[in-house]
């Protein structure tokens, strides 16, 4: 999985198996194999009805499937169910064993596909493209990186779970590559989830020791007194039978499928939690046959149970089991390793089984060192606090130069128009408006003022026309 985008300390990975045949088994369709079981806190138990003259096992049906944790997760459900309408691979798979898949024989089987599925994985593949081609560049942009001439195709090469040389179609590595990171990605989950889980008992240590020193001494020994009965109350439970041993079959024998004790018989027992009918025990299964052992250490209800310590112990007592069960290691329990199983002497004479109250998951000085990588990123963010900050209060005051610039322009400009009309006044022509076009004032007429008698006469007389010439020849 690639750290470019990814923290592998806190993404959440499905459980699935050293091998891509376990992840399939646990995607178990309706139809018969892709539909993802629950786990994690989600992890549930089959209920069974037992009714007179009817052997008929109910088993109740999870419609929600979980989400593997993977990056690319949407990406190879699609792929997988695209490839789940395909009459012809679907029979293949049915009949491939762990090596045809692990070492991409059956990615050979994807030329032989109707042209309908090609087209429709070729569209998923350029869909996933895109969808990487976002996460990088908001990854670089998150990192202030110059992405003007960012190389996508080089970029791209970070991804193993397709090929990035051929970006438009869906090709048989890009299912032999699929199907190769899957594998190699959810084979390490177990100790990565270890790991998670003793970071998640480390910090809640440290905030219970933060808390008792804002505290006032009379409080504190009151609160650290509280505290300590709690886990004392924890701590008093029934006993936990070991995991896979013949008490504690028996037990779910009787109690969750209703069936006499003195009658148990292993090879049943397998048939009626193998609950998909693959003629094996997957991971799923197995850890559904340890709720009512957990059932006895925690309650949700009860301020001292951690749930997130239950799911720890269910992986612990699963990988118990496996480890004495599953002699193949390929994660599975088939029927023959589950029925030598019982005839080994840990199945009737176990060892008692340790809970996690009684098992410390971390040292002090893990917890110190832990604590100082806390110190360290707290001292990060208050630097990176600061600096935006600092960022903040430089753009006050840029946005406070900026509109005083702003002001003292207005101002100019209204000083620049006004002697603009002052000069075209004493000029005399007519004024400017304020986009400089010109502005006329219509004329004003002024009343004549009244004349004199005499002076009206003279002006009437000088207005007269000429007397016509005497003595002009007459015209005959």
């Amino acid at each position: 999985m690639t750290s470019f985008l990814f923290d592998t300390n806190t993404d959440r990975v499905l459980s699935a198996g050293s091998d891509f045949k376990t992840y399939l088994r646990r995607m178990n369709l309706k139809c018969g194999w892709l539909l993802l079981l629950s786990i994690s806190t989600g992890v549930w138990s089959v209920p069974i009805d037992r009714h007179e003259g009817n052997q008929e096992v109910k088993e109740e049906v999870q419609e929600e499937s979980v989400d593997t944790g993977l990056y690319y997760d949407r990406y190879l459900r699609e792929v997988i169910e695209v490839l789940e309408t395909d009459p012809h691979f679907r029979e293949k798979l049915q009949t491939a064993n762990t090596e045809d898949i692990k070492n991409g024989r059956l990615s050979k089987e994807l030329d032989l596909v109707s042209h309908h599925v090609r087209t429709r994985l070729d569209e998923l593949k350029r869909q996933e493209v895109s969808r990487l081609r976002m996460l990088l560049k908001a990854k670089l942009d998150s990192t202030n990186t110059q992405s003007l001439q960012m190389d996508h195709a080089s970029l791209l090469k970070q991804f193993e779970h397709l090929d990035p040389h051929n970006q438009n179609t869906f090709e048989a590595k890009d299912l032999e590559l699929l199907i190769s990171t899957a594998t190699k990605d959810l084979e390490n989950y177990d100790a990565e989830r270890h790991e998670e889980f003793k970071r998640y008992e480390m910090l809640k240590e440290h905030e219970r020791r933060e808390y008792l020193k804002s505290l006032d001494q009379e409080k504190r020994d009151r609160e650290e007194k509280r505290m300590q009965e709690l886990k004392e109350k924890h701590r008093q439970h029934p006993k936990v039978n070991s995991p896979g041993s013949v008490a504690q079959l028996r037990e779910v024998w009787e109690e969750t499928d209703g069936l006499d004790p003195q009658e148990f018989n292993p090879k049943t027992f397998f048939k009626l939690h193998d609950t998909n009918e693959d003629g094996v025990l997957d991971e799923q299964e197995l850890e559904a046959l340890f709720t009512k052992e957990l059932e006895k250490v925690y309650d949700p209800k009860n301020e001292e149970d951690d749930m997130m310590e239950m799911e720890e112990e269910r992986l612990r007592m699963r990988e118990h089991v496996m480890k004495n069960v599953d002699t193949n290691k390929d994660r599975l329990v088939s029927l023959e390793e589950f029925l030598k199983s019982t005839e080994k002497k840990e199945f009737n004479n176990p060892k008692e089984w340790e809970t996690l109250d009684n098992k410390p998951v971390y040292t002090e000085e893990e917890l110190q060192r832990f604590e100082a990588e806390l110190r360290d990123k707290e001292e990060e963010l208050k630097r990176r606090a600061e600096t935006l900050r600092q960022e903040q209060e430089l753009l006050k005051e840029r946005g406070k130069a900026l509109e005083a610039q702003r002001r003292e322009y207005q101002q100019a400009v209204q000083e620049m128009s006004q002697r603009q009309k002052e000069l075209q006044a004493v000029d005399g022509h007519p004024p400017a408006g304020p986009n400089g076009e010109l502005q006329f004032q219509p004329e004003t007429h002024k009343p004549q003022e009244a004349k004199a008698p005499a002076e009206h006469e003279a002006e009437v007389q000088s207005n007269l026309p000429a007397e016509p010439p005497q003595n002009l020849p007459s015209h005959t």
